[in-house]
């Protein structure tokens, strides 16, 4: 019988390819979506390459006044972000070598992300982005658990444990802030990503970057853009 894997985060907005990795080494990825919405952060916005640089494509949402909302509960200001966006992608990689084989399934993901909370439009776009590269793993949401009152990584080792996890994935940043010790004594492993060695691809606009969104790397090299994960 293997052991179950489960990975815990926040839901991001068209992520970079690290992140489709951390979904594809578990077997449950579960989107901590319970969580106080941060500002200027990945919830709502992710880098994209344009010819004058590093561009950030942002989601606009509801914050003013609203300074402890989850980021389940956060809303969309803008309804006709989807297709804003959708244009600024058509503009920037029009030039990128897959753009033709692409864009027919960037326009439906985007014509259908007409969403008003960020977190569903994240988990609707996460799964249709790993339904592109063939991953299979279960995307779920802390909503579905019962969380615990408090405690950071008490509320992660006790969804680990209804998961039925016996072995969790996070970040190496986790290590400043989570107490590894809690997972042990539940008798759950703790593995860190390692999001070295990535192999580069021909890539618009200048110097190479790897910490852009996974659509970069779709336009660039199209159906084959799954054999740039590290985890496949």
């Amino acid at each position: 019988m293997s052991v179950k894997k489960v990975a815990i985060s926040q839901s991001n907005y068209i992520p970079w390819k690290g992140y489709f990795d951390n979904i594809n080494l578990v077997d449950e990825f579960i989107l901590y979506d319970d969580m106080q919405y941060t500002k200027r952060d990945w919830r709502n916005r992710n880098k994209i390459k344009s010819e004058n640089g590093i561009k950030w494509l942002s989601i606009p949402v509801e914050v003013k006044g609203k300074f402890f909302q989850k980021i389940n509960e956060t809303k969309i200001s803008d309804p006709k972000w989807n297709i804003s966006h959708l244009n600024i992608l058509k503009n920037y990689y029009a030039k990128a070598k897959c753009y033709k084989t692409i864009l027919p399934f960037v326009e439906d993901l985007y014509l259908n992300a007409n969403m008003n909370i960020i977190s569903e439009v994240n988990h609707y776009t996460l799964q249709k982005l790993c339904d592109f590269l063939e991953i299979k793993t279960k995307i779920s949401t802390s909503s579905s658990y019962k969380l615990l009152e408090e405690g950071k990584t008490e509320r992660l080792v006790d969804l680990c444990q209804q998961a039925g996890a016996k072995s969790y994935f996070t970040g190496s940043a986790a290590k400043n802030y989570m107490d590894e010790q809690l997972f042990i004594e539940k008798n759950i492993e703790v593995n860190y990503f390692d999001y070295s060695g990535y192999k580069t691809y021909n890539q618009l606009h200048g110097e190479f970057e790897h910490g852009v969104s996974i659509l970069d790397l779709m336009f660039n090299v199209g159906e084959d853009a799954k054999n740039y994960l590290k985890s496949i």
